[in-house]
């Protein structure tokens, strides 16, 4: 899906406010028979929280059955509340932070992992006890090559000595339209 300029700008205003309202303990809502266009689409979304260029908070999902601005207000006040890895943000912060948008591609089976493409791709794990998905953005910002990117995804997932093949493991990838507040202008 190819999102207009337009559109980008509209999910990341749907995003700041629903965190807004939310630190002022308001719950946001919008009417969505309004919505149109690729609004309405239903597709995974992260949103992805940075402070000072460092992470403080990504959360989404591999697939929603809600129109993507549903989707973006819910991932979007769950990184800013509830990702387990950082305390929430505090209502401070929020004018420092810049919000990024992720939303994804359908995810099709990785059959060749030479078919990986680094900044264009990323990837998902599944398996019957692990699980875990890297953003195709994050590969190009930690300058991995094909070998650490599937290894990290390993980790990720919660497994140490993870390979191409492992059994009882499907790796999935998917593209995405990333955009965020300092380049949605651009």
């Amino acid at each position: 899906m190819h999102l207009t300029g337009d559109e980008r700008k509209k999910l990341l205003k749907i995003a700041r406010t629903a965190i807004y309202e939310n630190l002022q303990g308001r719950n946001f809502s919008m009417d969505i028979s309004r919505l149109q266009g690729n609004m309405i689409s239903q597709c995974g979304v992260f949103v992805t929280l940075r402070l000072n260029e460092q992470l403080r908070g990504c959360i989404g999902y591999v697939e929603s059955e809600q129109p993507l601005a549903a989707t973006v207000t819910g991932v979007a006040i769950k990184a800013a509340t509830q990702d387990p890895r950082f305390i929430p943000i505090s209502q401070d912060e929020l004018k420092d932070i810049v919000i990024e948008i992720s939303v994804l591609s359908q995810l099709t089976v990785l059959n060749n992992v030479e078919s990986i493409e680094i900044g264009m791709h990323g990837l998902y794990l599944d398996g019957e006890f692990h699980r875990g998905l890297l953003l195709p953005q994050v590969a190009v910002e930690n300058n991995w090559n094909r070998e650490t990117f599937i290894e990290q995804l390993g980790k990720k997932a919660g497994i140490l000595d993870f390979h191409p093949g492992y059994p009882g493991i499907r790796i999935l990838k998917f593209t995405a339209d990333v955009f965020n507040e300092t380049t949605v202008n651009e």
